[in-house]
């Protein structure tokens, strides 16, 4: 008997949830509100492709470059906002002489409240760095040297950089460079 009754009780539940179900609107409920599923919208979410490593050096590789790219990120995110900046004063100027000034008070302030930061990089931190004003700007630091300054300021600062094994002229390229590929998927994991 107790059987039939659960059986019949399990059926007359289930009838009167699909007969509810068939009658209302579909409801979202969040927070103490509900909402009917045409006014509800999602924003976007972006899914990415799980990076599939070699070995678990390369994946241990992947996750060093991790990490020195999220601390580097926020100076080539900065320059290329100071670097907008400059070139819309710039822009303002008449005078050959008075950009020629006004480049140098920013350089000297620059290095003012750079420098110290900027020595405690690592050489691949600095390499990570280059590459980054590149994807931020659009131009090599060499060619944003050799605009704002001269050529001769930026053979000789990419001179020195050489002896650091740096190269200026480094692009960022991430369809071609496995490396520049893993730092692309890290900005954008990001949100940058």
């Amino acid at each position: 008997m107790l059987k039939l009754f659960s059986t019949i009780l399990i059926f007359f539940v289930s009838a009167l949830i699909s007969l509810h179900g068939q009658n209302e609107e579909i409801y979202y409920k969040f927070e103490g509100d509900s909402i009917t599923k045409k006014e509800f919208e999602l924003s976007e979410v972006t899914v990415y492709n799980e990076i599939n490593f070699k070995d678990s050096d390369e994946r241990i590789k992947y996750l060093i470059l991790r990490r020195k790219t999220l601390k580097v990120y926020p100076y080539a995110a900065l320059a290329a906002e100071r670097l907008k900046k400059l070139n819309d004063r710039l822009g303002n100027l008449n005078k050959r002489s008075k950009r020629k000034r006004y480049t140098r008070i920013v350089e000297k302030y620059i290095q003012e409240e750079f420098t110290e930061e900027l020595k405690k990089l690592t050489r691949s931190e600095g390499q990570i760095l280059v590459k980054l004003i590149f994807r931020e700007t659009g131009k090599t630091t060499y060619e944003l040297l050799k605009e704002l300054r001269n050529g001769f300021r930026a053979f000789s600062y990419n001179l020195v950089a050489r002896a650091f094994d740096i190269s200026l002229k480094e692009k960022f390229d991430s369809k071609n460079s496995r490396e520049d590929y893993f730092i692309e998927d890290i900005l954008r994991k990001q949100g940058y």
